[in-house]
């Protein structure tokens, strides 16, 4: 049985006097970048994974567990993150959510990034198809459709780098659909996804 950082993360949270919480998938990376600390200290870090909803870092430093961190990852500003675990020169982070907005499909909260890239999407209990994505943005995409889903139907899409995303179908046109993902990507994980798929 795998033990590591689940295992310290479990450990951690007991210590804080919560309960322990599933983590997404993570992708590896290899970034380096900066974390502002609580008492305005900055200490160096080396990204080690990614997700969603945290990541892995490399630090010189010890951190302690509930300590809150400013990160900042190749000059895209900062991510709020509080650390769950650090051992051995390594720490586990998680984002801090960000405040929930009313749902709403119209008009659209962030402006759409033109491309041209594929990616994997499922309807639930069907086949994956890959699929051309022409834009997207961190709340929603354009795609190409291959099994055509209904209006109101959630899906998943899965972008190479990260975990698959639920989202609902918001139109179809066509071939066509919009979608509108269940969780918005967080602006700094947006940005290295473009980062990503512009070196495909």
């Amino acid at each position: 049985m795998r033990k590591g950082p689940d295992v310290q993360t479990s450990a951690a949270l007991k210590q804080l006097g919560q309960a322990p919480v599933d983590r997404r998938e993570r992708r590896p990376v290899s970034l380096r970048g900066f974390a502002l600390r609580e008492d305005g200290s900055t200490i160096e870090i080396l990204l080690l994974d990614l997700s969603y909803e945290g990541c892995g870092i490399e630090t010189a430093l010890d951190l302690a567990p509930g300590e809150s961190l400013k990160l900042s990852v190749l000059r895209r500003g900062a991510i709020e993150a509080k650390v769950r675990w650090c051992k051995d020169g390594k720490a586990g982070l998680v984002f801090e959510a960000e405040e929930p907005e009313p749902k709403q499909h119209w008009p659209r909260r962030f402006e759409r990034t033109v491309l041209t890239a594929e990616v994997s999407m499922r309807r639930l209990g069907k086949h994956t198809f890959r699929v051309q994505v022409f834009d997207v943005s961190p709340d929603g995409c354009k795609l190409e459709l291959v099994d055509k889903p209904r209006v109101d139907e959630h899906v998943l899409v899965k972008f190479d780098a990260l975990e698959a995303l639920e989202a609902e179908v918001c139109w179809i046109e066509g071939n066509h659909a919009g979608l509108r993902f269940e969780k918005c990507i967080h602006p700094a994980v947006f940005d290295l996804l473009l980062e990503r798929l512009a070196q495909l």
